[in-house]
């Protein structure tokens, strides 16, 4: 008596089927982190947001990264809220005003909910850790890089756009800690305006009521770049420091209008943070806090620098 043999056709859709079912199991078991931003508008954010996809793929996690459509803790929080009814496994947040935000926080904490601060400390003493960039020590390091280009009794500006965000706090007394050391006079300029309007305009009123400056420090690239165009529109020869390494600045560097700036690493912070909320999600150490580190950009490293955010993230 002959046996029967199994079609091979039935054969391949069994095992298609088969693969089918385990890797839909497998993606319903996957860690779920939710990254809360304050904003997706900046090439600052979109990097970091960059980041955290990429390490969301590598971790092969079940990850997505939103952020409220305007600069607003209520905003943020109402998310939060939402987010919590979604049971994710990790949370991570860069808190617009910690002290309005830590209350749904805890609701977190009490659903033992990792929860992992991003590039903003909350110092919140039930936060899984903080992960970004030292402020204070990027200030000082924007103190000695203009230190080493100016002369004693030289004056500096720094123009900055918040004097409540600890972020920006910090880099101003870190820089002016380093400048006042060797006698140079430090101003300080806050912007009336948003990150936008009139900034420009701003900006050329600065060089008039200051026309004896010789190097500015701005807390973000945004006040950097329009900075810069003003003096160059102007024919000054001011330095310029930046904070951010964005794309423009980067540019500027590798054409040579500026001969250096600071940049800190909002891709690696993105994804760091990624790695160690699957690490939290699972009950295991992390450390409380890591620094994502500050560079140095000049002439010898902005091309490589332009090429990554080329291709990985402005494409």
């Amino acid at each position: 008596m002959k046996k029967r043999m199994v079609p091979f056709v039935f054969i391949i859709l069994l095992t298609v089927l088969i693969a089918f079912i385990a890797k839909f199991l497998l993606s319903d078991t996957n860690p779920k982190i939710v990254v809360v931003l304050d904003g997706l508008e900046t090439e600052y954010s979109k990097t970091v947001k960059a980041g955290i996809e990429k390490g969301v793929a590598d971790f092969n996690m079940d990850g997505k990264v939103i952020a409220p459509d305007s600069y607003s803790a209520s905003k943020q929080n109402a998310i939060l809220e939402d987010v919590l009814k979604q049971k994710p496994d990790a949370l991570i947040i860069t808190p617009i005003e910690p002290s309005v935000t830590i209350p749904v926080l805890t609701e977190y904490e009490k659903r033992k909910i990792p929860v992992l601060m991003l590039n903003k400390d909350a110092q919140w003493k039930d936060q899984t850790l903080f992960i970004g960039t030292d402020h204070l020590e990027l200030g000082k390091m924007a103190g000695a890089i203009l230190s080493s280009l100016l002369y004693p009794g030289d004056q500096v500006v720094f123009m900055v756009d918040s004097k409540t965000d600890s972020a920006v706090n910090d880099r101003i007394k870190g820089a002016k800690e380093v400048l006042e050391s060797v006698d140079i006079e430090v101003m300080i300029e806050q912007l009336e305006s948003d990150k936008t309007a009139h900034m420009s305009s701003e900006m050329s009123n600065m060089i008039q009521t200051h026309p004896t400056i010789k190097g500015l420090f701005a807390t973000n690239d945004i006040i950097a770049l329009d900075a810069l165009k003003v003096i160059e529109e102007k024919g000054l020869h001011i330095p310029v420091i930046g904070t951010d390494g964005t794309m423009g600045m980067l540019q500027a560097v590798e054409k040579e209008t500026l001969s250096i700036t600071l940049s800190q690493n909002p891709f690696d912070m993105g994804y760091l943070s990624v790695e160690k909320a699957l690490k939290a999600s699972k009950g295991e150490h992390v450390e409380q806090k890591i620094d994502s580190g500050v560079d140095i950009v000049t002439t010898s490293n902005a091309k490589s620098r332009i090429d990554f955010l080329a291709k990985n993230v402005l494409r």
